[in-house]
């Protein structure tokens, strides 16, 4: 999935991101209000998750504007404000979730991907298609059987092709959903990333490439 964390403690903020990264998701950071609204205008994000008290624009106005332009990103409040009332302004904003600080790393990474689930229609718990068995939670990929090792790329571009369920996937939504806004387009790394995975596959090949359209999975 693509995320957005926006957090103005900068430490906190990158250390979000790095666990997120290890579930396989791609993140982005803001640490004001007015930058998550810029990253928001322009990228297409399964999560934002947003504390409360940002400095520029405050976040109950980020998530205002979220609700207003019809956003499909389903948002996690973060605050320190751990009273019901606070809970109940931060929901009735348009957030789909609540958690306050301190919280558990493991915590926010199960509510990010529920709520990522809710961001896409329902797909199965397990993938499969062609011979192949992608199971996202424990992140297991066997063909035929045979485990496939996988790195955290190859296995976020792999679940959104078997999530298209032999649909083309343009070369740019694997770019949007498997890498971060730091990603160059032009590197060519969706390329390699498919390369790699043709190759761990094994024969015979599933991965049909489309020119100047995309990838599919036959």
């Amino acid at each position: 999935m693509r995320v957005l964390v926006v957090e103005d403690e900068r430490l906190l903020a990158d250390a979000i991101a790095e666990w997120l990264r290890e579930e396989t998701h791609a993140v982005d950071t803001a640490h004001d209000g007015e930058a998550a609204l810029e990253r928001i205008a322009v990228n297409d994000y399964d999560v934002i998750v947003l504390d409360r008290d940002l400095p520029l624009v405050h976040g109950d106005d980020v998530c205002r504007e979220l609700v207003r332009s019809e956003s499909t990103a389903r948002v996690l409040i973060l605050t320190a404000a751990a009273e019901i009332c606070d809970r109940v302004t931060g929901l009735s904003l348009g957030a789909d979730d609540y958690l306050t600080k301190p919280f558990a790393f493991a915590e926010l990474a199960a509510r990010v991907q529920a709520l990522g689930r809710r961001s896409r229609p329902a797909t199965p718990p397990v993938l499969r298609r062609a011979g192949i068995t992608l199971d996202p939670a424990r992140r297991e990929v066997f063909r035929n059987g045979r485990y496939v090792p996988l790195s955290k790329k190859e296995f976020a571009v792999l679940t959104e092709l078997l999530r298209a369920d032999g649909a083309l996937v343009s070369a740019e939504r694997l770019l949007e959903k498997a890498w971060d806004e730091h990603a160059n387009p032009f590197t060519g790394a969706v390329r390699l990333a498919i390369l790699k995975l043709r190759r761990k596959l094994g024969e015979p090949p599933v991965i049909e490439t489309m020119p100047g359209e995309g990838y599919r999975i036959t």
